[in-house]
């Protein structure tokens, strides 16, 4: 089939294509605008008015500043930095680590009754503990992110290396690979689907407990203190518009990662063909 060919079918299916993305989305928020103005309650304002209120509370500064206010700035932004640097931290963490588990059957074996309950210690009941090693703030809301964020990347990481084919680890070991080359050459790209389902849930847990950390005490910036402060002066508009915004921020931070996901996959699979 021609480029041509494939570029006509591509945009046959747009509309389809756009249909079945976006058709329970509008469904939803068209069912969702009727019923909040049928039911005309402060509790349960319009799509409309939310979008309106976020607009001006976050997106109405200057030019200049990419037309963030001071709002967004003062919490939007650093929420963002949290989240990353997290998220980050605990993606490279998991797969040094499930890339060290994950070669050695006997290593695994041995550490994986820890892994097992670490990672089913809640990261809020860590908290006093982090509040006592790192105190009140940025660092300690760190360490809650990648301690709960890290262990699907490492576990995924882990399980993707002990699942190669024992013939490539024959070659491999034939054809003297050095450790470093087969880490680049064999490890990695084996293990590249299962890391990438890692870091997806990996991501969503770094978003969920950014807003957590945000909303303890001691706590004087981020999108987590704004939600806290909305609800203490009872500002309904302002809490129902966070939590459109996380949702829409958790949604495009995780199409931006099935998108190097995608362009990496290819990459790989052509690599391999």
């Amino acid at each position: 089939m021609t480029a041509q060919a494939t570029s006509l079918r591509t945009v046959r299916r747009l509309p389809r294509t756009l249909a079945l993305r976006l058709g329970v989305p509008v469904v939803a928020v068209v069912l969702w605008q009727l019923a909040a103005r049928a039911h005309g309650s402060v509790f349960f304002p319009t799509p409309a008015r939310i979008v309106e209120h976020g607009y001006h509370l976050w997106f109405s500064g200057p030019a200049g500043r990419a037309f963030l206010t001071d709002a967004a700035v003062r919490d939007l932004l650093p929420s963002l930095g949290r989240v990353l640097a997290g998220f980050a931290l605990a993606a490279a963490g998991g797969i040094v680590l499930g890339l060290a588990l994950g070669r050695s059957r006997t290593v695994y074996a041995l550490c994986d009754p820890v892994l097992q309950f670490a990672r089913a210690v809640p990261p809020p009941a860590l908290v006093p503990v982090f509040v006592v090693v790192f105190d009140l703030g940025t660092p300690m809301q760190l360490a809650s992110i990648v301690f709960g964020a890290i262990w699907p990347v490492l576990i995924n990481t882990a399980e993707g290396v002990r699942g190669i084919d024992p013939l490539r680890l024959d070659v491999a070991a034939t054809v003297r690979m050095r450790p470093a080359e087969r880490i680049v050459l064999l490890y990695l790209p084996a293990a590249l689907p299962r890391i990438f389902a890692g870091l997806r849930l990996s991501l969503s847990l770094s978003l969920i407990l950014m807003v957590f950390s945000e909303l303890l005490p001691g706590t004087a910036d981020g999108i987590g203190f704004q939600l806290t402060d909305a609800q203490t002066r009872s500002d309904l508009l302002t809490v129902w518009a966070v939590m459109v915004l996380l949702g829409a921020l958790g949604h495009l931070l995780n199409s931006v990662l099935l998108t190097v996901e995608r362009i990496a996959l290819g990459r790989h699979r052509a690599a391999h063909r």
